[in-house]
């Protein structure tokens, strides 16, 4: 009977222990992380990871690579192109080749010496025509027709030097401008495309997860591993309806977590405006029918970088 009568007592004793009411301002909570999905735009086979689960990585730290084989392909046949159309460019602009532009005038020299002989026989001829039985008029004609002809003839050519020394017509430079900036741009895509094969870390922060090894076939868009910033580490709380409305965004928090000695502060930086009931996936022996606002708060970086999502954790509001 004594022994009944002590089990007893100790079993009530521990009922009121358990039933003892939390601190006011006591509420639990857990810690959420939101995830940085890295991801390519372009399709390929992952060949480099570059990364493990667990790492912690600096922003500009380079994750991981895909095949680029068909991308440096194209950036090399755009860049061929790009750089013929800038000659064809450029040559037209500027006319005919120094060169040439000597060939046209030495030929013209050519054409005023024929011109000075052909006049000078012209008036030769005109005068014998004149003395009576000196010549006949058929070698008049000729000399008259050869000296037509290097007149226009010299005329031509002094035509084609101006227009050697000129560039190519208006309207063909504006097209082939046109052509280039074109080109340019399909550079820029194809070096664009090249870029995407590898991607560096946008942040800093922890790899949480890799979601595919080397070999495997990425799809465009389909991440590749996932990334954990510590300003994207957070506390989510459900706070009873009759304390939210003594909480502002700023307000500080205490938290304790199970297994680690002493507490981090962290601030409020979110408070739902919808009420709910308190959720199923929440760590708490108060009534599940009870009214609950959710909130949520931020640590600094390195206090985040101490907790881990999914970890239950007790917070002290001060209220």
């Amino acid at each position: 009977m004594k022994y009944f009568l002590f089990n007893t007592t100790l079993l009530s004793l521990i009922g009121l222990a358990s039933c003892t009411p939390p601190p006011p301002g006591r509420v639990q909570g857990y810690i959420e992380g939101e995830f940085v999905y890295v991801a390519s735009a372009q399709a390929g086979a992952l060949r480099k990871l570059l990364v493990s689960r667990g790492d912690v990585v600096k922003a500009g730290d380079l994750l991981f690579s895909l095949d680029s084989s068909p991308e440096k392909d194209d950036l090399d046949q755009a860049q061929r192109r790009l750089s013929e159309a800038r000659a064809n460019l450029a040559d037209a602009r500027k006319g005919k080749r120094e060169p040439e532009i000597h060939s046209l005038e030495a030929q013209i020299t050519q054409a005023r010496a024929a011109l000075a002989y052909s006049s000078a026989e012209l008036e030769r001829q005109e005068k014998l025509s004149k003395v009576e039985g000196a010549g006949a008029t058929q070698d008049l004609e000729k000399a008259r027709q050869a000296h037509d002809q290097d007149a226009a003839r010299l005329t031509q050519m002094e035509a084609d030097l101006e227009t050697a020394r000129l560039g190519a017509r208006d309207d063909l430079v504006t097209a082939m401008e046109a052509n280039v900036r074109a080109l340019e741009a399909a550079e820029a895509r194809s070096q664009w495309g090249l870029d995407q094969k590898s991607q560096a870390a946008p942040q800093a922060g922890l790899i949480f997860d890799t979601l595919y090894r080397p070999g495997e076939w990425v799809e465009p868009g389909r991440p590749v591993l996932a990334l954990l910033p510590p300003e994207n580490i957070k506390l989510r709380a459900f706070v009873p309806e009759g304390l939210v409305g003594a909480l502002h965004q700023g307000d500080p928090v205490t938290v304790s977590v199970d297994g680690v000695a002493g507490t981090v502060t962290g601030k409020i930086s979110f408070i739902s405006p919808q009420v709910e009931y308190t959720p199923p996936v929440i760590y708490s022996n108060e009534n599940r029918e009870k009214l609950a606002f959710m909130i949520e708060a931020v640590f600094d970086p390195k206090t985040a970088a101490q907790l881990h999502p999914g970890q239950p954790v007790n917070v002290q509001l001060r209220l």
